[in-house]
């Protein structure tokens, strides 16, 4: 990427466009919900913004610091451009500014101009200690999402409305965790004889342990153990599904012949991998019982999208990611129930995305109620 020095932004070739006093100073929810639609815009748009927070420390011997920050936004107000977006990050403390429309170049060489421009504009206006006591920090979206911390793998300030507690939905979210406690122990304890003859099964069939433990991510990007009862064998070559995974992601991946139906799925079929008790849990999705600890524990709900594997997350879009963070994973889901590897990855996330946003406990029953003929069906499933 480059930059040329003089045009740090598209449709800007001056820091200092506005004049004092034009701007709209947004209060702290209303901005924050603007970053929410920044990202959606970027993920759909493919151009990235830039989020400056500015903070005032405490001025010493300062009559009014607050005088101060007036002054700050004021000076906020006359050097931004009609197109970025001003106002409160925490109110009466941190302001932020969204810079859209950002140029194709370097971020390092965007942030350092940035600063300093910011610095050389408020220099104008706040004195020496005052200035002192300014800091920037700069977050760009995209995001980088590093992967194996096993915690969350994006930048937290980013994604605000998700991490903010809702009072409004505090009591439905305490009613999901309810029955997810619920259900889930009720479950366990109505399948353990089931548990105790699929073990045995499993041990008998081939070597090694009997359940499946792998690393897969959860809501917000942290990892968590996810347990299945071992439908393959030991030692397994993982690299076959990372590379069909790979391309099913990226919409290039081609349905597999399902059941001799001619309709085909995208999921790996005829797997030399699957032992013969396994094929059997798989398609019963028996193998699929353990989770209720995975539930009980938290990491994952009754119903919700599927929990991916770090690889699965480093082939998404920009998009993609929000199936992670905006819900928790489930046992079953929206995608269970409709379309269960018969729709290609995008319609799978739209699915998830959709239940995401207009979830309710309704819903939730509805799915679970449905989720017995999807798995007596067994289509999809292998």
């Amino acid at each position: 990427m480059t930059l040329r020095t003089n045009q740090v932004f598209h449709q800007a070739d001056r820091f200092v466009p506005p004049q004092a006093g034009t701007r709209k100073f947004l209060d702290e929810e209303t901005f924050k919900r603007m970053i929410s639609i920044e990202r959606k815009r970027t993920e759909r748009t493919r151009h990235p913004f830039l989020l400056m927070l500015l903070e005032a420390g405490h001025v010493p011997n300062a009559k009014n610091n607050g005088y101060c920050l007036d002054r700050i936004v004021a000076v906020m107000q006359s050097s931004t451009r009609d197109t970025d977006v001003l106002g409160w990050y925490n109110a009466g403390s941190t302001i932020g500014v969204i810079y859209t429309g950002l140029a194709d170049l370097n971020k390092n060489q965007l942030q350092s101009i940035t600063q300093q421009r910011v610095y050389a504009t408020l220099a104008t206006r706040l004195t020496s200690d005052e200035l002192t006591q300014v800091s920037l920090s700069f977050h760009f979206f995209p995001d980088d999402w590093e992967q194996g911390h096993g915690k969350f793998t994006g930048n937290p300030v980013l994604y605000p409305d998700l991490f903010i507690p809702d009072g409004g939905k505090w009591s439905v979210r305490a009613l999901k965790r309810s029955i997810d406690v619920i259900g889930s122990a009720l479950l366990l304890a109505l399948c353990a004889p089931l548990f105790v003859l699929i073990a045995l099964a499993v041990k008998a069939s081939s070597k090694g342990p009997v359940f499946f433990r792998q690393q897969r991510v959860g809501q917000y990007g942290r990892h968590f153990t996810f347990l299945k009862f071992r439908s393959m064998q030991v030692n397994s070559d993982h690299s076959i599904h990372k590379e069909y995974v790979t391309k099913f992601i990226a919409c290039a991946a081609s349905k597999q012949p399902s059941n001799g139906n001619g309709e085909g799925v995208y999921k790996l079929t005829n797997d030399t991998r699957v032992t013969r008790v396994g094929k059997f849990l798989r398609r019963t999705s028996l193998d699929e019982v353990p989770q209720f600890l995975n539930v009980l524990k938290g990491d994952m709900s009754l119903v919700g999208p599927r929990p991916p594997i770090p690889y699965e997350l480093a082939a998404y879009q920009t998009w993609h990611r929000r199936r992670v963070l905006e819900v928790k994973p489930g046992i079953t889901g929206l995608w269970q129930v409709t379309g269960r590897s018969r729709v290609n990855f995008d319609e799978m996330v739209r699915l998830d995305l959709r239940y995401a946003t207009s979830w309710s406990p309704s819903l939730d029953l509805m799915i679970l109620m449905s989720t017995p003929l999807a798995v007596i069906k067994g289509e999809g499933a292998h």
